[in-house]
């Protein structure tokens, strides 16, 4: 299992007259903790495009549990818990201090720049078996 924990703070423009979080405001903070796991898996998104890959969401999916405020701390934990072959399944948890928010996660594929679907880099393999062997 490879987990990651990113950190945010609700800013006021990802909220609602309530000061609660748009529901849709989620979504770029999974990608924050799903690239922020890849990076320190040594694999940079910024990386894996200079060498021609591409990891489109395929799927994606969240659950909200109990709402995001104005001003929040809040940690969001991404999770890969079986090991990549063609798709990669990340979970996402979004915590408050020890209050669980929200759940979700987003499946992925890795493309080549024309968008056809190809294997992951040797590197990113390699790395996937050390994890989950």
């Amino acid at each position: 299992m490879i987990k990651s924990h990113a950190q945010v703070t609700v800013r006021y423009a990802e909220t609602d007259m309530m000061g609660i979080v748009y529901h849709a405001n989620y979504l770029p903070w999974f990608e924050v903790a799903r690239t922020q796991l890849l990076r320190e898996q040594g694999f940079p998104y910024r990386q894996l495009e200079t060498d021609g890959y591409r990891i489109p969401v395929l799927e994606v999916s969240a659950k909200y549990l109990r709402p995001a405020l104005y001003d929040d701390t809040l940690t969001i934990v991404a999770t890969i818990t079986e090991k990549p072959l063609l798709r990669i399944r990340l979970g996402y948890e979004v915590m408050r201090g020890e209050e669980l928010l929200a759940t979700g996660y987003s499946t992925h594929a890795f493309c080549d720049l024309t968008g056809r679907p190809t294997r992951p880099p040797a590197a990113f393999v390699a790395r996937m078996n050390e994890v989950f062997r």
